[in-house]
């Protein structure tokens, strides 16, 4: 900061701060979408932290292509971050293909095309922006160190799972679609979140829990696939979880198991979100959604039938 106390930053100070150089900021400065706060006495020009906030959409506009006169736009509120985003899709288009699909530019079509259809304010564009144009290596320590937390400590987990969570790590190909950039931003944004961490910590311990002292390595899996295997032809042959049918096939996947015990930790480990996370790792892998919530779901009902009588 600088000596009078104000709390303001000199361009060299902001220049700092944001990783930015001296002569880019100036630049904006002098062509007016950066508008220094005030001056010190020794005629230096002054930004606040409203400032910092402005140059940081500034520059994940440029990153995305947008000349200044889009960028003095979207500052005044002429028009909105989405609004600018769509008309920049079509411009790409044109650019794209003479350069042999440029992965770069590929990049910024698939965020500017996400920006577009969500909707998304600076705020998001911003995050957007910085979360598709990371590394490969960083995206992938972003999940492996959320693979590593959600393990850590657990002694009984299968060999199988660990080795299963670190290969369906899932990063953004070289040449990502909207949907996939759109996916990205939104597990990354899963992962780091300490609630989501929390969530599949309890569904990880779930799964260890149940596996027995006598069973092989693999085996821990056991519940998902015999569910999954077992409700589905429950489901095929037209059983209603509250049929009296239904006993048979929670007695095969359940056996001698507390009914009001499963059903808690059922609901604990397999809701919507972690569901959500499947299907964003599938989008990213391309591959078909396998998430399995209608049997999850048929599963949890037949329980609550037979707890609540």
């Amino acid at each position: 900061m600088i000596d009078n106390s104000t709390g303001l930053l000199t361009i060299g100070e902001l220049a700092r701060a944001t990783g930015l150089t001296v002569r880019t900021i100036r630049y904006w400065s002098d062509e007016g979408v950066l508008t220094p706060v005030g001056r010190s006495a020794g005629g230096y020009r002054l930004y606040d932290a409203e400032s910092f906030a402005r140059l940081e959409l500034i520059r994940t506009l440029r990153e995305l292509g947008l000349g200044l006169a889009h960028v003095r736009a979207v500052l005044s509120g002429e028009q909105t971050v989405a609004e600018v985003a769509a008309a920049h899709v079509a411009a790409l288009d044109a650019q794209i293909l003479p350069q042999r699909g440029d992965p770069q530019l590929k990049v910024t079509r698939a965020v500017l095309s996400t920006v577009a259809r969500r909707g998304s304010t600076a705020e998001e564009t911003t995050l957007m922006n910085k979360l598709a144009r990371l590394s490969a290596a960083e995206r992938r320590r972003i999940l492996e160190e959320f693979v590593e937390e959600t393990l850590h400590g657990l002694d009984t987990v299968d060999p199988e799972i660990r080795k299963r969570m670190l290969a369906t790590v899932a990063e953004l190909p070289e040449d990502p679609t909207p949907e996939q950039v759109d996916a990205w931003v939104e597990l990354a944004e899963m992962v780091q979140d300490p609630d989501f961490r929390a969530q599949m910590r309890r569904a990880t311990e779930f799964n260890a829990a149940d596996r027995g002292p006598d069973v092989p390595a693999g085996a821990s899996l056991w519940f998902m696939k015999r569910l999954i295997d077992r409700v589905g032809e429950a489901r095929r042959r037209g059983i209603a979880p509250e049929a009296p049918e239904a006993d048979e096939v929670l007695r095969g996947l359940l056996g001698d198991a507390d009914p009001a015990a499963v059903l808690k930790r059922l609901e604990t480990a397999f809701d919507d979100r972690l569901a959500r996370y499947r299907e964003l790792l599938c989008v990213l892998k391309g591959q078909p959604l396998t998430v399995y919530a209608e049997e999850f779901a048929w599963t949890a009902a037949a329980l609550r039938a037979r707890v609540d009588r």
